[in-house]
Parts: C-alpha cells; sequence; structure tokens
C-alpha cells in the first residue's frame, strides 16, 4: 500500500512533535501550534466528518482565509477519506455556489457569519449539502454548526472508523478538486490524486532545499494550487513552519514579525516593491541616490558573469558581497532578515524585477505549473539558474514543444482530468501528454520559456501574432504605470488601457504644478497624457512595429476585483466585455497618429487632491 497526504504528515507529527508547525496571529501577536497539536486537531476535524455520515470519497468544501482550520478541515477529511473542495473565500456567494453545485459537496467548512448569510439564500441551489460548520459562533438554522460542538462530536465508532479510513487509503485515491480560476469560461474541477501531489512534493524537494530549520510566511490562498501545493503540503512535508499573514494587506509588516527563511508570491507583489524602492530612491538625496545606483550597477555586473557560466574576479566578488552588506541590507531587514529565496509562480516574472531582486541578495526562483499538474513542474534553483526562463523541468516530468508552440506535459503531477467533464478532458489530454494552452520554448540547456497563453495570443486584422503579456509586463516595469491590458484581436493595430502609479503620478503632478481635483482630472490633464505617451514610447522604440501601441486610453481606478483573479491575474475576456466602447473608440479615429485618451469611472473613488497654484 502506498502513502497518501494524511498519513504523510501525521507521520511527521510524530517525528517532530513538541516543534512548532504553525503560527497564527490572534489579539496582534503570533502564536504558535505544535506539531502534536495540529495532529490532535486533524484527527478530531477527522472523526467529526465521519460522525455527521461523511463516507469514503464524498466531498467537502473549504471557504475561508488562511489559518489552522483550513489544514484542520483539509486533511482532517482526507483522513476520513474524503476528497476537499477549496472555495475562494473572496469570490462571492455566486461562485461559491457553483463549486458546491458542480463538486456535489456534502459538507462546508467556512470562516464568516456574513458569508453564510450571504449563501443561506441560494442553498436551495446546492440540495446534496447536508452541513455547514461554522469557525465563528454559529447562526440560528438547522444546517449549520458550531467549530466547538462539531469538535466535540465523534465516539469511539468514529474514532474507529477514521482509523481504518487512515490505515486504508491510498495514493491512488482522488485527494482533491481544485477548481481553475475561471479566466477564460466557467471553473472546471481538476481532479488530483495524492500520489499526484506527492510525487510533485518529492522531485521539487531534488530542486530546492526546506528543511525543519525553515519558516514560510503564507499569504497567496490556500484555493490556489501553487500555494496549497508548494506553500503547505511541501513546507509541512519537509518539516517546516508556516506562518500565515493576517491578511494581504499587512504582508510588509508579517515579513518583519515573521522573519521567514522562505515565502512564495504571485510576480504583482514583487513588481510592487520594485517600483516603491525606485521610486523612494529617485526621489531621494543625490549622493544617496549615487551610492544605490553604483551598488546595484556592481552586483548587476556579478550577477551578469555567474549567468554567463564565469566565476566573478576576487575584486567583483568583494566588492558585489560589501555593496550588498552596505547599501542594500535595509532591504534584506524590510522583509525579516532572514530570507533566502522566494519562489515566484501564477504569470510571468518579468526579468528586470528578477535581476533586481537577485543583485541585491534576495533571489527569487521562477517556476511555472497549473493547477492540472498539481503546481510547480518546472523551477529555477540556486545551482541552476536562468533568468528569463522557469527553470528546467522537475525529475520524472517530461516537456515537449508542440508544432505551434504549445507547452505538452506528461509526469506523475498531470491531473486524471476534470470533474465530470468527459469531453473537456479529452481536449487537454491526449497520448498521455497534457495539452497545456501555455506558449513557450525549451532552450537546448532544458530551460523552459513561457511566451504566454494560447487562448490570450492577439491575432490582428494582419495576422500577426503578438503575445499581448510581454507587452504589458514591460509596461508595468515603468515607474508610472501600474497595470497594462493590451487589445489588439483581428484589429489592424495595437491598443491597451493603462492603470497609473498613481502615488508616483501626483507627485510628478505636484513637481510641475499641474491642477487637478482627483484621478479624474489628473488622468485627463494634457501634460499627463503626453508623460504617459512619452513613456509608452520610449519602452517600445525597439518593438517591430506590429508590436507597437498605436493608442492607450488611461483609466482613473485600477481593474475591479471581478476583473481580476485571486492570483491577481486580468480576465481578459471580463476586461474585454467591461471596456468594450472604450476600446472600440480608440479604433474610431481617422489615422493612427497620437489620439490617446482618459477613461473616467462613473464613481470615481479617488481621494481629492489639493490644486497647486500655476
Amino acid at each position: 500500500m502506498t502513502e497518501n497526504l494524511p498519513r504523510a504528515i501525521l507521520q511527521r507529527c510524530q517525528k517532530w512533535q513538541g516543534k512548532t508547525a504553525l503560527r497564527y496571529k490572534s489579539g496582534g501577536q503570533y502564536r504558535d501550534l505544535s506539531w502534536n497539536q495540529m495532529a490532535e486537531q486533524i484527527m478530531t476535524f477527522g472523526r467529526g466528518l465521519v460522525n455527521l455520515g461523511l463516507i469514503a470519497g464524498d466531498r467537502v468544501a473549504i471557504l475561508a482565509p488562511n489559518s489552522p482550520e483550513w489544514v484542520f478541515a483539509d486533511l482532517g477529511a482526507m483522513a476520513a477519506g474524503g476528497v476537499t473542495v477549496p472555495v475562494y473565500h473572496t469570490e462571492g456567494a455566486g461562485a461559491a455556489i457553483h463549486i458546491l453545485k458542480d463538486s456535489g459537496s456534502r459538507f462546508l467548512f467556512i470562516h464568516s457569519q456574513q458569508l453564510v448569510r450571504e449563501l443561506l439564500p441560494l442553498l436551495d441551489q446546492v440540495p446534496q449539502l447536508e452541513r455547514i460548520i461554522l469557525f465563528e459562533q454559529p447562526l440560528d438554522d438547522p444546517k449549520i454548526l458550531a467549530l466547538d460542538a462539531f469538535r466535540h462530536a465523534g465516539d469511539t465508532t468514529a474514532d474507529r472508523t477514521l482509523q481504518e479510513r487512515l490505515a486504508t487509503g491510498t495514493s491512488a485515491d482522488l485527494a482533491t478538486l481544485v477548481y481553475t480560476s475561471g479566466t477564460t469560461g466557467t471553473p472546471k474541477g481538476v481532479m488530483l490524486t495524492h500520489d499526484n501531489i506527492l510525487a510533485n512534493v518529492a522531485a521539487c524537494a531534488q530542486r530546492l532545499t526546506i528543511d525543519e530549520t525553515d519558516q514560510c510566511l503564507s499569504f497567496l490562498p490556500l484555493s490556489h494550487v501553487f500555494e496549497r501545493v508548494d506553500g503547505y503540503y511541501f513546507m509541512l512535508l519537509q518539516g517546516a513552519t508556516i506562518a500565515y499573514a493576517e491578511s494581504v494587506d499587512t504582508v510588509p509588516v508579517d515579513l518583519q514579525t515573521v522573519g521567514p527563511t522562505v515565502a512564495i508570491s504571485v510576480p504583482r507583489l514583487f513588481e510592487k516593491v520594485y517600483a516603491r524602492v525606485m521610486e523612494r530612491v529617485l526621489s531621494g538625496p543625490w549622493l544617496k541616490k549615487q551610492i544605490f545606483f553604483g551598488a546595484l550597477a556592481m552586483t548587476r555586473k556579478h550577477l551578469a558573469e555567474t549567468q554567463a557560466g564565469r566565476i566573478p574576479g576576487g575584486l567583483l566578488e568583494h566588492s558585489a558581497k560589501l555593496a550588498r552588506e552596505k547599501v542594500f541590507s535595509k532591504l534584506a531587514a524590510a522583509v525579516g532578515g532572514k530570507l533566502k529565496f522566494f519562489v515566484s509562480g501564477g504569470a510571468p516574472l518579468a526579468r528586470n524585477v528578477a535581476e533586481f531582486f537577485h543583485a541585491v541578495g534576495l533571489p527569487i526562483y521562477e517556476g511555472y505549473g497549473l493547477t492540472e499538474t498539481a503546481a510547480g513542474i518546472a523551477v529555477n534553483n540556486p545551482t541552476d539558474l536562468q533568468l528569463g526562463t522557469v527553470g528546467k523541468a522537475i525529475p520524472g516530468t517530461e516537456l515537449k514543444i508542440a508544432e505551434d508552440g504549445e507547452i505538452l506535459i506528461k509526469g506523475p503531477g498531470v491531473t486524471q482530468g476534470y470533474w465530470n467533464r468527459d469531453e473537456e478532458t479529452g481536449k487537454v489530454l491526449k497520448d498521455g501528454w497534457l495539452h497545456t494552452g501555455d506558449i513557450g520554448a525549451l532552450d537546448t540547456a532544458g530551460f523552459l520559456t513561457i511566451t504566454d497563453r494560447k487562448k490570450d495570443l492577439i491575432v490582428t486584422a494582419g495576422g500577426k501574432n503578438i503575445a499581448p503579456q510581454i507587452i504589458e509586463n514591460g509596461l508595468k516595469a515603468d515607474k508610472f504605470i501600474a497595470n497594462a491590458f493590451v487589445f489588439g484581436d483581428r484589429k489592424p493595430f495595437l491598443t491597451a488601457l493603462l492603470v497609473p502609479n498613481f502615488e508616483n503620478l501626483e507627485s510628478y503632478a505636484k513637481l510641475k504644478k499641474l491642477p487637478y481635483l482627483n484621478h479624474c482630472d489628473l488622468v485627463s490633464h494634457p501634460r499627463i497624457l503626453d508623460l504617459m505617451r512619452r513613456r509608452v514610447s520610449r519602452f517600445q522604440n525597439d518593438l517591430a512595429a506590429y508590436r507597437q501601441i498605436k493608442r492607450f486610453t488611461l483609466l482613473s481606478e485600477d481593474f475591479s476585483s471581478d476583473m481580476i483573479t485571486p492570483t491577481m491575474k486580468l480576465k481578459r475576456k471580463v476586461v474585454t466585455e467591461q471596456f468594450a466602447k472604450v476600446i472600440e473608440k480608440m479604433y474610431l479615429a481617422q489615422d493612427h497618429g497620437s489620439h490617446d485618451s482618459s477613461f473616467c469611472s462613473v464613481e470615481d473613488n479617488s481621494a481629492p487632491a489639493k490644486k497647486p497654484s500655476s
């Protein structure tokens, strides 16, 4: 009989016993849970589910932010033979109902009364949902069970049944249904077995060294396969401690408080940190600016030597080390002072951002994976690193590139298919190969480069194929641009929706004494439009003409939450629909000259600013 997730982790609980497994914030302070305490709660949750009537194969949904209770519910359900179904707690009741209905979940763990109240009027759509276990105080409804009552349920019979199921579960059993983010359509339930997950974790452990001396800060949603497998199962199976951030907004403070040795994130966080650091340096005193950029030039040169496979000379080695210790030590302190590395995934990481973090001594190891591959199947590491790529395939996984550039994957982490969707499964699983829908390239050394999503590729009216994410990432590297969406499918040229970095733009307006009252005023100002055109032109000066943006529209606020996935990727179809009139307006001009404009939301919520004197 082969291993499964709950047995494997409970074995680690026996090994490390009184050491800290999980940390969480309560009353403004971090509190520790030992491996023994975690094991006890896993078994308590499993026993409670058996007592409620769960049988092997039943689906158990979890709708909650990252927390120890998320872990207890997940591993407790698996120990009892259940299949866990994570649901994003930020996606709204409608999305939750779809997943509950599609998965046929009998039980639901949920963290807040507010969410329960939103779901209650819709529960007639999910008649198979029998009980809701609420992490807060219960509401007066027969379907809702308080967590304390749930924890104290179960007798000797339930315990015996739990032990039997825990002992007989195999790696071939279905462990979880993870629903895709729905960027291109209705979310589908990806079926992942225990073996899918365990095989990937074992392979990743050969590429990145994590052990019981490490501590990981968890802040990406556990409903996403990246955090679930790499920031949770991988960490626990290697013996690392997981500390939960209080929220995404408190991550900067939590990094300093926790002092993690490793953290995983999507590129958006790194882009924001990079932009903020650069802006602070550029707006600082002349001498500090010279010291910073002089030190950065030295460490970049050191990085370039190592990337070229050369051993840096003694003077360069010493100078780079000195620069990191004396100039960039504050950046290391800002992330807790103990960080060994970050891992980035979920979307392409801009090369200039990756180079900056590596140069200052905070390496980011970029990887690649999908929900359908149980997270990462390729990753850079300290001894095998090529910036601009997502690394080499992990041991046991094969990669190849189809004639049209699509990345194909074969390996033990690849899904069995989509839940109750045989036709959809047949479209992506062919002859043992997963057709990813991503476009990429493999170099002779085996490093994989991701270009874009196949479905996102723009085919212009002239028949040119363009990968929008490359252009968008380039635009977002500008200090005045926070977000970008490039459009041009079946059109004669490219256009873009640009979200300014309002903090930097307001500083510019103040410096130039430009009058404005709010963000609507600001993005509509002719001199701001001229500034942004110059920034865009500078970025695309070396791009082929067909890859250049001919017109853009400045937005007065960022894309709303319903246009962005929980891992901060744009839902391209939704953005296109929401801004259809704005996009079409950019194509109505008579020529290809500069007809850049702005778009103010119906309700512009930007804070009024003082109107500088001109």
